[in-house]
């Protein structure tokens, strides 16, 4: 049975603007009362200012006013599972905690992890005093 989050995810992957590395990405991020907000990795040609999909995913949520999340699916064309990039995991706790993370590909799930199995040691408000 497919879960509709990560069907979400790659729905939004579809969209991925990646006219360099050709390696979208889809996400979809679900909040405490069910909305689903996707994103999708978006290139441009100075590479340093692309934005991964589930940056996308979880600005969209928050500027929509957002700011109590579930969990989030991720999606790419990979084998193995593909997980959350630093700065991406870094977002992902401070705005959303230690939700459940999904990975999948095109055509299964390839496992699930809590927010702090990806982040263990993470940096936030906390230590800011």
């Amino acid at each position: 049975m497919n879960d509709p989050l990560v069907t979400a995810a790659r729905q939004a992957r579809e969209r991925a603007r990646a006219t360099f590395s050709h390696f979208k990405v889809g996400a979809a991020i679900e909040t405490a009362d069910g909305v689903v907000i996707t994103g999708c990795n978006i290139e441009n040609a100075t590479y340093g200012l692309t934005v991964c999909a589930e940056r996308v995913a979880m600005f969209k949520a928050i500027s929509d006013g957002h700011d109590s999340f579930r969990r989030i699916a991720i999606v790419a064309d990979t084998e193995a599972p593909t997980p959350p990039c630093g700065p991406c995991r870094q977002i992902l706790w401070e705005f959303a905690g230690d939700i459940d993370v999904i990975l999948a590909n095109l055509t299964e799930e390839k496992g699930r992890y809590r927010m702090s199995a990806l982040l263990p040691l993470p940096f936030d408000a906390r230590l800011l005093g």
